[in-house]
């Protein structure tokens, strides 16, 4: 355990020194929902509990490091399971969804309720009639890389907390 600590202290240490990356090409993305072309986005056949949902995305934007994507998606009646594999936040758009969580946990989203789901993780989904959300996606870090990330942010709200120039 030591020794991965060390570890993750001196790969913090070097991230810290590396330049940062530069920005996108385009620092502002920005667009209608409406100027977004939907395509179809098949649920996996073997996930579909009932009826015939019918899933469309459309990708508006990516971050530059691939560890990010916010996308609008949108399903038409059905019940299904879902893997999320990345972290994910929604934001309801129309319409809802009645949602029931690995733990059991029931909870129904509609027009103008955010949820948050961690990634590596199930739930089922009913769509009664239609549903429509924003979704932003982020892909986990590693294990080696969130942990330096996380010592390498203590160290910074330790210099913050000293007084000492992050």
């Amino acid at each position: 355990m030591v020794w991965k600590l060390m570890l993750a202290g001196v790969i913090g240490m070097a991230a810290k020194t590396l330049p940062v990356a530069t920005a996108p090409s385009r620092p502002l993305v920005a667009a209608s929902m409406d100027e977004l072309e939907m395509v179809d986005a098949p649920i996996e056949p073997s996930w579909i509990v009932a009826g015939a949902p019918h899933a469309r995305v459309a990708l508006h934007s990516r971050g530059h490091d691939d560890q990010s994507t916010t996308a609008i998606w949108d399903c038409t009646a059905g019940t299904f399971r879902w893997y999320f594999g990345w972290d994910e936040t929604v934001l309801i758009l129309e319409g809802e969804v009645h949602v029931t969580a690995e733990d059991g946990s029931e909870r129904t989203l509609r027009a103008g309720d955010i949820g948050y789901f961690a990634g590596k993780t199930w739930a089922t989904w009913r769509v009664d009639t239609y549903v429509r959300k924003i979704a932003f996606c982020r892909k986990q870090f590693p294990a080696p890389i969130a942990t330096a990330l996380r010592l390498r942010d203590m160290m910074r709200a330790r210099r913050t907390q000293t007084g000492l120039a992050a």
